[in-house]
C-alpha cells in the first residue's frame, strides 16, 4: 500500500507541479518577446482494440491492389430503417460483376445521415454476409478524432478489412493537426485517407500524405483534387484511387492510379470494370460520361438515389435533406439507359420515370 502511495505522489507531483515564477522570471516574461509553448502532448496510452482472430484480417498491402472499389449506396425501409434485403442484391450485383472492394457507409452510402449504431451495424453485416468475396472498407472517419477512434475500433472489432477516414471537416484544424488525427487511427488497421476539399473545406496537402504514410497501416489516399496531384503521389510510390468517375479512366492508364472508388460502379459495375481493368480504353471512357455527368449534376448521392429507383433496385426512399432529381432529369437518365443499354446496368426491371408522388422523403428515421 505504501509503494502505491508513493508512486500515486510522484506522478500527482510529476503531472502537475508547475515551476514557480520568480521576480526574475517575471521581468524575463514582461520585457523579453512571449512564446508559445509546445503543446503538451499526452502519450496515447490507449492499446488499440486489436484481435488476432478478426474475420478476415487483411493487411494494408492487399487493400492496395485493389483497382475497383464501389462507395456502395445504402437502401431503405418506407420508415427510413436500412433495407437489407434490398442492399445484399446491390452487393451481390457488385460481386458478381467483379467488384474488389467496396466503401460501406461512405458520402454515397449516406453514413453522414447514419448513427453510429446503424452504421457499425451494417459494416459487421456486410462483413458477415460478403466478407469472403469482396473487401469491406467501413468509413469510420469522423471530424472529432474521439468518434473516429471509436468508431475505427468497432468496424475491426466487427471485422472490416480497412477504415476509410476522412480529415476533421467545418471545425477545421491546422496542417499539424491533421497528422495527428490521423495517426491516432492508424495503428488500428489498414486505412485509405480520404481527401475531398469541396466537401471538408480544407485540403490535405501532400506534405501531410507524405508524413502519415510513414505508418505501415497506411494503404493509400482517395484523392479528388485531381490528376496532377495523383501523379505527384504516385511518381513518389504513394498508392492513389481517384475519387473522380469523370477523371478515373486517364488517373489509372495516364498517370499512375491504382483505380477508382467509384459511384458510377453502382450502376453500370461490369462497365467499370473493363475501364479498370481492360486498358485504355478512350471510346468506352466517352461512352460513360452522359451517364457520369448526369450523375453529378447535383451533389452525390442525389443522382444515384434517383438513377437505382428508376431501375427498380431500390425503392424510392429518400432520408432528408436528399430529394429526388426533377422529372426533366428523370427523363433523362431513361434515355442514357437506352443508349448505353438496359443490359449493362444493375437490376432486372425495365426503367421507367417515377412520378413526384411515388417517392417518399422521410425526415425522422
Amino acid at each position: 500500500m505504501s509503494s502505491l502511495k508513493s508512486y500515486g505522489a510522484s506522478l500527482r507531483d510529476a503531472t502537475f507541479q508547475l515551476p514557480r515564477l520568480t521576480g526574475a522570471n517575471n521581468n524575463k516574461r514582461r520585457n523579453g518577446r512571449w512564446r508559445s509553448p509546445e503543446a503538451a502532448i499526452i502519450p496515447n496510452f490507449h492499446l488499440p482494440m486489436r484481435s488476432l482472430e478478426v474475420k478476415n484480417r487483411t493487411s494494408a498491402e492487399e487493400i492496395k491492389s485493389l483497382r475497383l472499389i464501389t462507395a456502395v449506396k445504402t437502401p431503405y425501409l418506407p420508415d427510413g430503417r436500412f433495407d437489407l434485403e434490398a442492399y445484399d442484391a446491390l452487393m451481390n450485383m457488385q460481386i458478381m460483376n467483379g467488384v474488389e472492394g467496396v466503401i460501406v457507409g461512405g458520402t454515397t452510402g449516406e453514413g453522414h445521415l447514419m448513427s453510429w449504431d446503424e452504421h457499425i451495424m451494417l459494416i459487421g453485416h456486410t462483413v458477415n454476409c460478403f466478407g469472403g468475396s469482396i473487401k469491406v472498407i467501413g468509413n469510420t472517419g469522423s471530424n472529432s478524432t474521439r468518434e473516429a477512434i471509436h468508431a475505427t475500433e468497432q468496424g475491426f472489432a466487427v471485422g472490416m478489412h480497412a477504415a476509410l477516414h476522412i480529415n476533421p471537416y467545418y471545425g477545421k484544424t491546422s496542417l499539424e493537426g491533421l497528422v495527428s488525427h490521423f495517426e491516432a487511427v492508424l495503428s488500428m488497421g489498414p486505412t485509405i485517407v480520404y481527401n475531398v476539399p469541396s466537401r471538408t473545406g480544407q485540403d490535405i496537402p501532400p506534405s501531410v500524405i507524405h508524413t502519415v504514410s510513414q505508418s505501415a497501416n497506411m494503404a493509400g489516399v482517395k484523392e479528388c483534387v485531381g490528376n496532377d496531384r495523383i501523379k505527384e503521389y504516385t511518381d513518389e510510390g504513394v498508392v492513389v484511387w481517384s475519387g473522380n468517375d469523370d477523371q478515373c479512366h486517364d488517373a489509372r492508364w495516364g498517370y499512375g492510379a491504382t483505380g477508382v472508388i467509384s459511384v458510377t460502379s453502382n450502376l453500370v459495375p461490369g462497365l467499370m470494370r473493363e475501364l479498370m481493368f481492360g486498358g485504355k480504353n478512350t471510346c468506352l471512357n466517352k461512352k460513360l460520361m452522359p451517364l457520369i455527368e448526369w450523375l453529378f449534376r447535383e451533389p452525390n448521392p442525389i443522382g444515384l438515389n434517383t438513377a437505382l429507383a428508376q431501375l427498380g433496385v431500390v425503392r424510392p426512399i429518400f432520408r432528408l435533406p436528399y430529394v429526388p432529381l426533377s422529372l426533366a432529369k428523370r427523363v433523362e437518365f431513361v434515355e442514357i439507359v437506352k443508349q448505353l443499354g438496359r443490359e449493362n446496368f444493375v437490376g432486372e426491371r425495365d426503367v421507367q420515370v417515377l412520378d413526384d408522388d411515388e417517392f417518399i422523403l422521410v425526415g425522422r428515421y
